[in-house]
C-alpha cells in the first residue's frame, strides 16, 4: 500500500466508528471467507463481537485479517459514498464493562442456535478508504 500515513489509519478507524457492523476477511483451511461482526472503536483499535458457534473467530485470532465496512446502503440522497478497510493482527480480547455496554444487546439466536459472543481486537496497520464526489475530503479535513 502506498506510503501509509497515521492520518490515513485514523480516518479509516473514524469511519468504521460511524457504522455498527462490517465484515472480517481471512482464510480458513486455505480458503478465503467473509464473516459478519458487530464492532466498536476503542483507543484506535477495532473491537469485534462475533458468534462463537460459527467458529470463524478461530481462524481470525492470531492471524492478519482485513475488516471493512461502508455506507453504501445507508447514505442519504446527495451524501457521498465511502468504503473502508483496515488490515492488522487480530487477537482474542476480554472487553471492559464499558465496552460491552457500547456493543449493545446481542442477538438471541444465530443460525437457529443460542448466541454466544466471542470478542476480538484488530490493531490497524494498513488502511484503504474510497469515496465518491470528494465528500470525505470536505467532511474530514481535520484528519487529512
Amino acid at each position: 500500500m502506498p506510503d501509509e500515513q497515521p492520518d490515513d489509519i485514523q480516518l479509516a478507524v473514524e469511519l468504521i466508528g460511524r457504522t455498527d457492523y462490517g465484515r472480517v476477511a481471512t482464510s480458513m483451511r486455505a480458503l478465503p471467507f467473509l464473516a459478519f461482526a458487530r464492532h466498536i472503536v476503542a483507543d484506535g483499535r477495532v473491537l469485534l463481537r462475533m458468534p462463537r458457534n460459527c467458529g470463524y473467530h478461530q481462524a481470525c485470532a492470531g492471524s492478519v485479517v482485513a475488516y471493512g465496512t461502508d455506507n453504501l446502503s445507508s447514505a442519504r440522497p446527495g451524501e457521498s459514498l465511502w468504503s473502508v478497510q483496515v488490515v492488522g493482527r487480530c487477537e482474542t480480547i476480554e472487553p471492559t464493562a464499558a465496552q460491552l455496554e457500547r456493543f449493545g444487546p446481542a442477538p438471541r439466536l444465530v443460525d437457529g442456535e443460542p448466541y454466544e459472543p466471542v470478542y476480538l481486537g484488530i490493531e490497524p496497520q494498513f488502511s484503504t478508504v474510497h469515496s465518491t464526489d470528494g465528500g470525505l475530503e470536505r467532511r474530514f479535513q481535520h484528519v487529512l
